[in-house]
Parts: C-alpha cells; structure tokens; sequence
C-alpha cells in the first residue's frame, strides 16, 4: 500500500482522505450546482464513495486526491490532486472546492503543490488537466496556474474536452 504524503502550503496542510470528511463531500455533492462537473448532485452514500475512491486511488496507482484542510482554523474546505479514471486515456490534475471556501485562492494554492509533487516526485514529464468547456471556473483556475492548451479530443464519456499542460511552478 502506498504512504500517502501530507504536503503543506502557506495556508492549507493537502492530507489523506479520513471518513471525518464525509459531511464536507457530503455538503458538496449534494449541491447539484457545485457538483455539476463532477457527477453530483449525489446521495449521501454515493458521496461516500467518493471519499473511499479519492482513498483507493492513492494505494492502486500511488497517487491520488488529497483533502484540503485550512491551517487557520482547521476546516476541511475541499479536494485537490492527481487521478486518472478507469478508461481515461492519462492522468489529470482536478480539484474541488466548498462554497465557504471559494474565490478565496485556496485552489490554486493546493493545485501548485499537486503539480509540484506530480513533477518532483512522481517524476511525471507532463501534469495535464481537461474540462469541459461550460466549466468556466476550471477554465479560469487552468489560465491562472499558466496552463496551456495542448489538445482538444473526445474522452470514454463521448464529451470532448479541451486538455491543458501545466507548467511546475517557480516556487
């Protein structure tokens, strides 16, 4: 089974997903707006399951979800880190956040880290990311992070999606 890191940003601690998180995924997934990108509105058992796949994927490919946890006051305000779905062509980098948490940067402050332990330490040669083309937010977030579009090209979901390279950060 592989060790799951805990990595720390100027804000955030990027820990191991625990069943503490439920009611966090719960409260998201059962936001058919917030969730519309990543398969919600859900059930309270079905958001379950998410946090038991972002906990699976880190011992069957070594890589995987984090649970975002601010350093201030100890909320757990999301999800950020690497998966790659089962039929996906590659990897990619995803995130989500709680609605207290928004438009606050914790995104890309988590999203920096991921792609910096994707680079340092999975040794990949790429991190990429692909969404939809509605998801403005995500859009937005990839040009931020200095993202750079590399391909456009139908996923196993029959949608076709833009796929964007992003560069390691600096620092």
């Amino acid at each position: 089974m592989a060790q799951i890191p805990e990595l720390e940003t100027n804000r955030l601690i990027l820990r191991a997903p625990t069943d503490s998180d439920a009611q966090v995924y719960e409260e998201f997934y059962a936001d058919g707006e917030a969730s519309k990108f990543y398969g919600g509105p859900l059930s309270t058992s079905a958001s379950w399951d998410k946090i038991a796949r972002d906990l699976g994927h880190w011992h069957l490919r070594g890589y995987g979800q984090w649970t975002l946890q601010r350093k201030d006051t100890g909320e757990i305000i999301g999800s950020c880190g690497m998966v790659w779905p089962t039929g996906w062509p590659r990897s990619e980098l995803t995130w989500w956040i709680g609605l207290s948490a928004r438009r606050m940067g914790f995104a890309k402050e988590a999203s920096h880290a991921a792609i910096k332990f994707g680079y340092d330490t999975l040794n990949w040669e790429l991190v990429e990311t692909h969404m939809k083309d509605e998801n403005l937010a995500a859009k937005a977030l990839v040009l931020a992070l200095n993202g750079e579009k590399i391909a456009r090209e139908e996923f196993p979901d029959g949608v076709t999606r833009d796929v964007y390279k992003l560069p390691k950060p600096s620092a």
